[in-house]
This record gives structure tokens, C-alpha cells and sequence, in this order.
């Protein structure tokens, strides 16, 4: 497990550890700490988190399967997204596991936003763990991505399809569907 993060200032410390591309992607995460309850950078940090994850999947389906952008990004968006599912899509997507120990210190903080977006009592101490989890976890998806792809969907992602021509729609539409999205 990574370091706990005992303040406010701890984990501005941890975001400036991660690589710039991580930080521009949480660009508002500084100031919600200075200006803002824990509870709502936990919110922040989770939605940013799970529109990277689908956008991890759709650079994927795009660059390494050449689905055409339409039909890829109607398969991620239609798509129901579950914690499990995104794991077993990824793995399907890119013939690989997400990085084991980042994803294992995320699942913490989804305990964590879990009690918060249920109402439970939750410290201050673990919802800050939390978020510097989620920026941890985008930084190592990104460093595997690519390392291995050339992807880093926590990031700008200006030509990260390169001159690659896509398939037709209706053979799209079998591929995505191939790898379990619903194409509802």
C-alpha cells in the first residue's frame, strides 16, 4: 500500500508527485482542497477517474482494433459500467491486468467513496487516502498504457490514433460487441 496521507498539505504533496499529464487531468483538485470539504474532491477525483477509465477503453478499441470513433464511442458510452466489468473489458481490450498494486490500493478508496456517497462516517484521514489513490492509480494506468500502447488516457489524447485507417461500421459493431460491450 502506498504512503498515508496525514493532511491537507500530504496530499497536495502526493498529486505533485504524479506526472504532469495526471496533474493537468485533475487540474482542479488543488483548489478544492484549499476551498473545499474532503467530500467534494472525493467526488471530483471519482468522476475524473471513471471518465479516464472509459476513455482508456475507447483509445483502446480505436487504436488497437481499429473500431471506427462512432461505434466505439457508443459501445463505451451505452455500455453499463460496473467495477468488475471495466476490469474484465480492459483486460479483453488490451490482452492484459491493470497494474495489480494500483488497482489493489483503488479498491480502498471505492470502499471509501462508497461510505461517503452512502452517508456512512467516514475520517478525514481515509477520504484523503482515497483521493491520492485515485491519482496514484490514473499515474500507473497511464505509465502501462504507455509503456506498452503509446496511450495515456489520464491526459490529452491529440492523435493517440495515429494514420491506422478503422474498419467499417458494421464490422466495428461486431468487434465491440465480440469483446462484451452492449451496444444498446
Amino acid at each position: 500500500m502506498a504512503d498515508q496521507i496525514k493532511s491537507k498539505k500530504g496530499l497536495l504533496k502526493a498529486y505533485a508527485t504524479c506526472s504532469e499529464e495526471v496533474q493537468d487531468y485533475f487540474e482542479h483538485l488543488p483548489s478544492l482542497v484549499e476551498d473545499y470539504p474532503l467530500h467534494v474532491c472525493l467526488a471530483y477525483a471519482f468522476s475524473r477517474l471513471e471518465l479516464g477509465q472509459n476513455m482508456a477503453l475507447y483509445c483502446g478499441v480505436v487504436k488497437l482494433h481499429r473500431v471506427h470513433t462512432d461505434i466505439a464511442g457508443r459501445a463505451v458510452n451505452s455500455h453499463h459500467m460496473t467495477r468488475q466489468g471495466y476490469v474484465d473489458l480492459y483486460r479483453r481490450v488490451f490482452g492484459f491486468d491493470l497494474p495489480k498494486q494500483a488497482r489493489e490500493d483503488l479498491k480502498t478508496a471505492e470502499d471509501t467513496r462508497d461510505d461517503v456517497m452512502h452517508g456512512k462516517a467516514t475520517s478525514p484521514e481515509r477520504i484523503r487516502n482515497a483521493i491520492a489513490r485515485v491519482v496514484e492509480y490514473a499515474d500507473a494506468a497511464n505509465d502501462q498504457l504507455h509503456s506498452k500502447h503509446g496511450l495515456k488516457p489520464f491526459g490529452p489524447l491529440r492523435g493517440f490514433k495515429g494514420r491506422a485507417t478503422s474498419l467499417e461500421k458494421s464490422t466495428s459493431r461486431w468487434v465491440v460487441k465480440g469483446m462484451g460491450f452492449d451496444l444498446s
